[in-house]
């Protein structure tokens, strides 16, 4: 791939918001439930319908309700374990921080001309919660799973991305926290940046849009969703 990057697309989940599997084990301590044991339940739920353990709510294949009452069965089925999953977005956002100096670089992008996008793999349920915690206003376009019936790792919603931005596959540039999606973008000839530090993810993207270096962001996930 050759060119600056152009147009720079965030992930939401474990990049505007703290890494998964502290969110994960947030939302099970208060349940006394295992997070080993959520995600084995949530796989079964996958399998049953042919698909990965957020697949189901992300594209939607079932209702929040509906999944949630086969995690519970399957938990109970499978490891004795009785949990309520009843409203699990609320629940999943009810102590979630952003993390602000992400945000902060993302606007520095736009300001500086480069194109900045929210794609994500995201359950309707969620839309609400997550307007609340990151102005809409901050993206040039927002790609939602829920809505386009595609989703990362897969071709087709890269493909999509780009015809809504204009802007070619080999400018264009992934950032997010789960190495299957970035290895999906380089499939669909993007550069793919694998979060995992603020301050780290910076540089690699400042450096992939040809821009100069800011100083050292220091904090992360640092805000609660506002109530």
């Amino acid at each position: 791939m050759t060119g600056r990057v152009q147009a720079v697309w965030t992930d939401f989940r474990g990049v505007l918001t703290p890494p998964l599997p502290w969110a994960v084990e947030s939302f099970c301590k208060p349940l006394g439930l295992e997070p080993r044991l959520l995600h084995a339940a949530m796989r079964t739920v996958g399998r049953a319908y042919g698909a990965g353990s957020m697949e189901v709510l992300d594209t939607p294949l079932a209702t929040e309700e509906e999944w949630g009452r086969q995690v519970e069965a399957a938990l109970l089925d499978e490891f004795g374990v009785s949990a309520d999953m009843s409203g699990f977005g609320e629940r999943w956002f009810a102590d979630r921080r952003v993390n602000q100096p992400w945000i902060d670089e993302l606007r520095r992008l736009r300001a500086a001309g480069i194109f900045v996008g929210l794609l994500s793999n995201m359950p309707p349920g969620w839309d609400r919660y997550w307007r609340l915690m990151v102005p809409p206003e901050d993206f040039d376009d927002l790609v939602m799973s829920f809505e386009t019936g595609c989703r990362k790792p897969d071709r087709e919603v890269f493909d999509l991305a780009v015809r809504r931005s204009g802007i070619p596959a080999e400018r264009s540039l992934l950032a997010d926290d789960l190495a299957e999606n970035c290895e999906g973008a380089v499939r669909a000839g993007w550069h793919g940046l694998h979060f995992t530090d603020t301050d780290d993810a910076v540089r690699a993207v400042r450096e992939a849009c040809g821009l100069p270096q800011a100083g050292p962001v220091l904090a992360t996930h640092t805000e609660r969703i506002p109530t």
